[in-house]
């Protein structure tokens, strides 16, 4: 927000794109070699401020024994979030980007099974861990994913756990897992702190044409206490953490500014039909209120009702046309929920102003 400045309607472009680089080579008695680079760019810059890949990782696989992968790679919890379930019913960036999850893996290794026969259908399951940014010897990041997937026919079920301590404390579903702070000279200066995810999303198909998807996160934050780790000079400003869910002037156990414990709820639902070379969907998500005893009011009293409509029609050598309808709708004015990264992500409309707004939008996408 800034004084005197009108809040008003605005028009808005994005360019993405994300190249994808593989390389496959089959050894013999099973096994496998695959390495992989992707890369995507917002507007010509990246995606995400100083991440140079959203894939940089090379793996080796064998069809009984599954594939072990090492490197920077994109997690289950934001990747399969965005695609499937968010593409192509308009709420890809508002369910994947918000929650207490985190999203690009930098320095990981993942362990993914083969297919297992159960009850007919296919369950693969995963696990992936993440060292973080090394620089931290005291408060050593640590990340932990779990994924299953298990499909049957027209069916289709995923779930995934993670549980992190000290990457950066955020609600961005996208967000990078590095460190508490971007610099290792921070390490002695701050308090450890953690956030976690559970999750589970379905999708079914009716008939050919007909397609149903539903998501559930629990979320949960430790909460991170705010503190300068760069004095103020008199040629520049103090640097601060990464804080969350902070309590101005308060204490708690004799620390200053203290971080709470939080956590919510969050639903999205969606809907697909395809007719020909239309479709057209439907999609909803639901940011809840979270519980936590900070007695500041920092977003936990706010939720988020998103709904979206869409069509599409493909124009056919990889090319793809599509219009978008959108509202949001905010349980009070005041600060975003705490699922959100910030008070206007995912519409442009700053809860802090309104509670509700509106927007179509107009797109093409290219696959090549």
């Amino acid at each position: 927000m800034v004084p005197g400045k009108a809040y008003s309607t605005q028009n808005t472009s994005v360019a993405l794109m994300q190249p994808w680089l593989g390389a496959n080579f089959d050894l013999g008695q099973g096994f496998k070699l695959n390495g992989l680079l992707s890369q995507r760019w917002r507007d010509g810059k990246p995606d995400v401020e100083g991440i140079k890949w959203f894939e940089k990782n090379a793996a080796i696989s064998h069809e009984e024994w599954g594939s072990i992968r090492v490197g920077a790679m994109t997690s289950r919890a934001w990747s399969v979030a965005d695609y499937p379930y968010g593409t192509d019913i308009g709420i890809a960036y508002p369910w994947a980007s918000s929650g207490a999850g985190y999203g690009l893996m930098t320095n990981a290794v993942r362990y993914t099974s083969r297919p297992y026969d159960l009850f007919s259908g296919d369950l693969v399951l995963e696990g992936t861990y993440d060292r973080g940014n090394t620089d931290f010897k005291i408060n050593k990041p640590r990340f932990m994913e779990l994924w299953a997937q298990y499909r049957k026919g027209d069916l289709a079920l995923d779930g995934v756990l993670q549980d992190s301590r000290n990457g950066t404390p955020s609600a961005w579903g996208q967000s990078p897992f590095t460190g508490l702070t971007p610099f290792g000279a921070d390490d002695s200066k701050l308090g450890g702190s953690g956030q976690a995810i559970a999750m589970a999303m379905v999708r079914y198909d009716i008939n050919p044409r007909w397609q149903v998807s539903a998501g559930v996160r629990f979320n949960r934050w430790s909460g991170a206490y705010a503190v300068i780790t760069q004095p103020a000079t008199t040629t520049t400003s103090a640097m601060w953490n990464n804080m969350f869910n902070v309590n101005w002037n308060g204490t708690l156990r004799g620390v200053g500014n203290p971080g709470y414990a939080a956590t919510s709820q969050d639903l999205s639902l969606g809907l697909r039909h395809k007719e020909g070379e239309w479709s057209y969907s439907a999609g909803l998500v639901r940011l809840g209120k979270a519980s936590t005893n900070n007695p500041s009011e920092r977003g936990q009293s706010n939720g988020l009702t998103l709904m979206t409509a869409g069509v599409g029609k493909e124009l056919g050598q990889g090319w793809r046309v599509y219009a978008m309808a959108g509202i949001v709708q905010y349980d009070r004015l005041g600060l975003a929920p705490m699922s959100m990264p910030s008070n206007s992500a995912f519409s442009g409309v700053d809860s802090r102003i309104a509670r509700s707004g509106n927007w179509i939008g107009l797109g093409t996408v290219y696959v090549f």
